[in-house]
């Protein structure tokens, strides 16, 4: 560098620093010589190897200014010198030096043109700084006249003007912000007396204008306050939303939606209002079943307000239940009806806003679409929260101990608010009705479970005495039944009154309709119970005489005689006033076919049966309530009949003795329906106690045991006709029994799920038609007993049958039976003046007593060990005295088992032949009696070996007891 330096100053070169730094405008600019620059070129070099000897410098040269080059060479110089090696080195050194030189003044030369042009610039610019300069100077001068050519006062004058108008603007201000100051108050007032449109329009109008002021600092602080009040404003208008849940009142809800509608909020308050209405049903719920649990409680220290609801509604005590299950009602109604009412007043907004005069706004229209949708959504969300709240109720307390009133009511209540349910959002209420049949199903088990136990008892307790009735009497007339003749029960929902209204306006009307301004269901449901008290009857089926007495004087289908009802009514403790009004009418209706004396065609009945028809009534009416368990309580009812069918069987018509006697006494399908019975309903290990197998045990708690007859019954005694009269009460009692089901069954049909209906048809078909079946083995023990058969067999064995000529005069054992029936009938006359006796028990009784005196004339006959054709002739001739004089004492026709006894007289003149086919054909008669038949006849007409063959036949015949 330093020879680049000494090489400019000996050219006369300055650096640009220096250069700037003498800048004048004349100065002579020295150009190198062309001498100077060829002494630079005078040794010429390949630029190549130029540039090669330059690159072989080191670069610590290339480095600063502040390089000591010299020092740099003497550290690089070896301890040992080396001449020779050193000029080398220094001819390098001077190669590179002078390359370095050369290539400096290529550049420098290269460059000096411009670096001339440059400076020649620099000139000009310090000229046109001069003359600016200049300017300025000037331009403060006429400044300076210009400030001293203008007054102050004109100045001034301006000013203060300038100064006015700001401060009026100020004043106007000022006296905004007073205005909006004192808007506080007036919000407070509006917020009192609930005009929160009102409050809400002005808050807003002040926060537009203190928006507009808001470069005050005061302003800035009333702008928060207003935030604040309107905030306040909105918390007050979601509590006057939650009143609305509980009792809405048209004018406060219109005032509030207007409300929401001036914030935008509407979607907003939409979605409050169905968090309240989820609030209120848990709020209300809650408070009424704690003020009957605190009630009950007393004095308890136990703190229900912490409980779960859930929890709470186990404490409800058995009285309290129904009451507080009412009032929860009501309070659930109320709020649904609220619901109700805001959905209509929805809807007539919305009717009133899309009249064709009104112009809506696409928000508008989106508002009012989320409104609607929310509500419908909205209806059954409550009503499923409506359900589970009472469900939890429901299953809260266990109902399988409650008096059957109290159940009623209770399903009538959850029937009613189901019927709610249905009008309020189309539900089927499956939440409450599974909660209830199962409550349901649990209480009638247990219910049922009594009754059988107490049917048990009546039966046990029975004696089979008539329990009076007037001769129209239907079931019908029973309170249990009133429900099936007329909707007006408060079981009933209104939507099947409606069927049977005579006023259809009247009856279209639904429940929302109906309370729509005032009034409530479950109130007018608890009066209507209040009043019709008597229409529930006592759990054990028994009323006292004036209850009784109040059934007829209220039934009027069969007569509008006031006096008539009153004296004829079923009195179920003495029935004497009947007693005495039926036989005044019974001498007048009485007929000479029949065993009535003094007895009307009233049905034969007991207290027992009776209190079986009014437990079918109350079953029924629990069906009719309550649908779902329908085939659970059939299934019971066919369990009340069965065990009554079963205990008439068991006290009066078992008798293994008779039923072997091979007439064919009791049918298959009977056989059958009595060994269902005994092993599905009979506990018959009840006395024993070896039960040790537990599911045994378990299968036996759906059994009852075997009923006993009462002491108080005798069956033994011959001049009561072996306890006949209570016999025909207990038959005929089952068959009218039978008959009331019949009536039924149409109306059970109805109540019976689909695919259970083949269960009541098997039970029509196969039980209750089997009642009357019942009178040929109960009446067969009586005709057995009432006539003395074995002696008949005696007189007939004594009588001798192969005599040679032909006699006429019948046998005394024919007037000894004949004598027998006489007494039989004489016996029947005097039962019938205490039981009437239906012609078709007389019947039955006629036909069996024929039929064993039939029977046994042939067994008498058979027992003859010699006959001659004379004696077969005198057979005959009893055989036709006998049926002469019987004819006189019975009206049955034909005789029964007449050709029984003819066809056996007239098969001893059969040849071999005809005697093997009758044998064959005949298999009614034992094979004793067709034994004797060949026997008798050998020697007539037939021969050993005939008689052989023929006691062959009658060995190989495979003959099956009737």
């Amino acid at each position: 560098m330093q020879k680049i330096k000494s090489l400019m100053a000996r050219q006369g070169l300055k650096s640009p620093q220096e250069s700037m730094a003498d800048l004048s405008p004349v100065e002579n600019l020295r150009i190198p010589s062309k001498e100077e620059l060829r002494e630079l070129r005078e040794q010429p070099i390949d630029p190549q190897a130029e540039q090669e000897i330059i690159d072989s410098i080191e670069e610590v040269y290339f480095s600063n200014d502040s390089f000591d080059m010299v020092q740099h060479e003497l550290e690089k110089l070896p301890p040992e010198l080396n001449l020779q090696e050193l000029e080398e080195y220094r001819d390098k050194l001077k190669r590179q030096q002078a390359a370095v030189s050369k290539k400096v003044a290529d550049l420098i030369l290269e460059k000096q043109p411009a670096y001339v042009k440059e400076l020649e610039r620099v000139t000009a610019l310090q000229t046109n700084l001069q003359l600016a300069a200049v300017i300025c100077t000037n331009a403060r001068r006429q400044l300076s006249m210009a400030k001293e050519g203008f007054t102050e006062a004109s100045l001034g004058l301006l000013s203060n003007q300038r100064r006015r108008q700001l401060l009026t603007g100020l004043l106007k201000s000022l006296r905004t912000i007073k205005t909006l100051q004192r808007t506080d108050v007036r919000l407070s007032e509006m917020l009192e007396e609930e005009d929160y449109p009102g409050a809400i329009q002005l808050c807003l109008e002040c926060q537009k204008a203190a928006s507009t002021f808001k470069h005050y600092s005061c302003i800035s602080e009333l702008n928060s306050k207003l935030q604040d009040t309107l905030e306040q404003i909105e918390e007050q208008l979601d509590v006057a939303l939650s009143k609305t849940c509980k009792h809405f009142d048209v004018s406060h809800y219109t005032k509030v939606q207007l409300a929401y509608t001036l914030l935008g909020k509407t979607q907003t308050a939409m979605d409050q209002l169905h968090m309240h209405f989820t609030q209120a049903i848990h709020n209300t719920v809650f408070q009424v079943v704690l003020g009957y649990v605190e009630l009950c409680a007393g004095n308890a220290d136990t703190k229900f307000q912490k409980m779960q609801y859930k929890d709470l509604c186990t404490h409800i005590t058995v009285d309290s239940y129904i009451p507080c299950l009412t009032d929860l009602c009501k309070a659930l109604w109320e709020v649904m009806l609220s619901y109700h009412r805001t959905m209509q007043w929805h809807e007539e907004h919305d009717q009133h806003e899309t009249t064709p005069t009104t112009a809506e706004s696409d928000e508008s229209v989106v508002d009012r679409s989320y409104v609607k949708k929310k509500l419908e959504h909205g209806l059954t969300r409550i009503w499923q929260d409506v359900q589970l709240k009472v469900k939890a109720y429901i299953l809260g307390t266990d109902m399988s101990n409650f008096k059957y009133d109290d159940f009623i009511v209770v399903l009538d209540v959850i029937s009613r608010l189901m019927q709610v349910g249905e009008e309020f959002c189309g539900s089927k209420s499956e939440v409450l009705q599974e909660s209830i049949k199962r409550q349901s199903v649990n209480y009638f088990k247990n219910y049922h479970r009594a009754r059988l136990e107490e049917l048990r008892m009546f039966l046990e307790n029975e004696t089979w005495e008539l329990c009076p009735v007037k001769s129209n009497f239907n079931i019908a007339q029973l309170h249990e039944f009133k429900f099936m003749g007329q909707c007006r029960s408060p079981s009933i929902s209104p939507s099947r009154h409606a069927g049977s209204s005579t006023s259809p306006a009247q009856g279209e009307l639904s429940l929302f309709e109906q309370y729509l301004q005032e009034g409530n269901p479950f109130e007018m449901h608890a009066e209507q119970k209040e009043e019709e008290t008597e229409d529930v009857l006592a759990s054990n089926g028994y009323e006292s005489d004036e209850l009784e007495k109040s059934v007829y004087q209220d039934y009027d289908s069969d007569s509008d005689v006031p006096e008539e009802l009153k004296q004829d009514f079923v009195d179920e403790q003495t029935g004497d006033a009947p007693l005495k009004s039926a036989s005044r009418e019974t001498i007048r209706s009485k007929k000479k076919s029949d065993y009535n004396l003094n007895k009307t065609n009233a049905p034969i009945l007991t207290n027992t049966t009776l209190n079986v028809i009014r437990l079918v009534g109350k079953y029924m009416q629990m069906m009719n309530i309550l649908k779902p368990i329908a085939f659970d309580v059939i299934h019971c009812v066919s369990q009340l009949f069965d065990y009554y069918l079963y205990a008439v069987y068991t006290f009066f018509g078992r008798n293994d003795m008779y039923e072997s006697s091979g007439l064919g006494l009791i049918s298959s399908r009977l056989r059958t329906t009595l060994n269902r019975i005994q092993e599905n309903l009979i506990d018959m290990e009840a006395a024993g106690e070896n039960a040790t197998v537990h599911s045994a045990a378990e299968d036996r708690k759906e059994k009852v045991p075997s009923p006993h007859l009462s002491q108080l019954v005798v069956l033994t005694n011959s001049g009561t006709l072996y306890g006949l009269a209570q016999r025909v009460v207990a038959t005929e009692s089952l068959v009218f029994l039978a008959e009331q089901f019949e009536s039924l069954q149409s109306h059970l049909d109805t109540m019976m799920p689909a695919a259970k209906k083949p269960f009541l048809q098997q039970f029509y078909s196969q039980t209750v038609s089997t009642a009357s079946e019942l009178r040929k083995p109960i009446y067969w023990i009586v005709a057995a007993k009432a006539i003395d058969y074995e002696q008949m067999l005696l007189l007939m064995s004594s009588v001798k049958w192969d005599i040679r000529e032909i006699m006429s005069q019948h046998n005394v054992y024919v007037d000894v039976l004949l004598k027998e029936f006489e007494q039989f009938n004489k016996r029947l006359q005097d039962v019938s003046r205490h039981v009437r006796i239906p012609l078709p028990v007389s019947n039955v009784l006629w036909e069996h007593c024929i039929r064993l005196a039939n029977r046994t004339l042939v067994e008498g006959y058979a027992n003859v060990k010699k006959c001659s054709n004379e004696g077969r002739a005198l057979m005959q001739l009893d055989f036709q005295q006998f049926l002469m004089k019987l004819e006189k004492l019975t009206d049955l026709r034909p005789i029964p088992d007449k050709e029984f006894v003819e066809t056996y007289i007239k098969a001893y003149y059969l040849t071999e032949n005809d005697m093997e086919q009758f044998i064959k054909n005949h298999r009614e008669y034992s094979m004793k009696q067709l034994a004797n038949l060949v026997n008798v006849c050998l020697g007539s007409h037939i021969n050993k070996k005939a008689r052989q063959k023929l006691l062959a036949a009658i060995d190989d015949i495979d003959r099956p007891k009737r």
